[in-house]
């Protein structure tokens, strides 16, 4: 079986748990996710089945919208809301809509995140998670990510409380770290914060309309009728230009040969792009760094 199973992830798994469910559920070894949602966090999860793991990383690189809550008041060890209480400050004046959207503007285009301790990056070989639980604090890496847009989902003109919660959604790349994102919002607001609430609504061209639940899943295979919910591995490579090609040519790229930009009708302003035969996606071929007017596949998919 070939192809991505877009799953609705459930609160309380990890993204390796689904996984490990699927294969488990479908019979099948060759299982991968594109792209790891903590447990507390629900949403879009695309699975790679069969062949398609071989484009996961494209479903993985691709841009990411989330639906979360801020909490401004109180920071967490966690930056969510699982995580113990680190820091507090009552809010004594209440926070207008203007200051949120002054907050949210200036968090949009390219910024820089330093990863939560509490996070799957790797450091000297070890999850930073792993020196966490330790209670071992290691130098992070900061990463440069890209925020395209963020939306309020409050209509309040004024948010009063001891502490104050507001909705928000938000497209971005890959690496974002979103609990990250709403420390950075309360610091600019003045206060201590954490993100109270997420959810992933899309994942590359995969909505939260394409996915399947467990429970559903088990009712498609009870009705033999998986077909009808697994998707083609090409939805994987959606953002990548598209080049068709005939009989004759698809056997040299099938077999892995380095061609002509001419060749291929090659735009010089590709870096990657999907080869198709047929309708139907053969390999991945980039432009020859050493050689020029030359293209080179980067995975073949036949």
């Amino acid at each position: 079986m070939d192809g991505i199973l877009p799953l609705w992830k459930p609160q309380g798994m990890t993204s390796h748990d689904c996984v490990f469910k699927v294969r488990k559920m479908l019979k099948m070894k060759k299982v991968g996710h594109t792209g790891t949602l903590d447990p507390d966090v629900t949403g879009v999860l695309p699975i790679c089945l069969g062949r398609a793991t071989k484009v996961a990383e494209y479903i993985t690189n691709a841009g990411k919208e989330y639906e979360g809550e801020v909490t401004i008041g109180y920071s967490t060890t966690t930056e969510d809301s699982s995580g113990e209480k680190v820091e507090e400050k009552i809010i004594e004046n209440p926070i207008s809509r203007t200051e949120i959207m002054e907050v949210l503007n200036s968090l949009t285009g390219e910024i820089r995140q330093t990863p939560p301790m509490y996070s799957a990056v790797k450091v000297n070989g070890k999850r930073l998670y792993e020196y966490a639980r330790k209670g071992i604090e290691v130098e992070r890496p900061t990463r440069t990510v890209k925020i395209y847009n963020i939306e309020l989902l409050d209509d309040r003109d004024l948010l009063n409380g001891d502490t104050v919660s507001f909705r928000f959604r938000v497209r971005c790349s890959k690496g974002t770290y979103i609990r990250t994102l709403a420390v950075m919002i309360g610091e600019k607001l003045g206060y201590p914060s954490h993100m109270s609430f997420l959810t992933r609504i899309s994942s590359g061209s995969f909505t939260k309309q394409d996915c399947v639940t467990f429970s559903d899943l088990e009712e498609f295979i009870q009705a033999d009728t998986l077909k009808n919910i697994i998707l083609p591995l090409e939805r994987g490579l959606y953002g990548l230009p598209k080049i068709e090609i005939s009989d004759t040519l698809a056997e040299k790229v099938k077999n892995g040969a380095v061609l002509s930009m001419e060749t291929l009708d090659w735009s010089e302003s590709y870096s990657e792009a999907a080869i198709f035969h047929r309708n139907q996606a053969i390999a991945i071929y980039t432009a020859h760094k050493d050689k020029d007017g030359l293209v080179k596949p980067v995975k073949v998919l036949s």
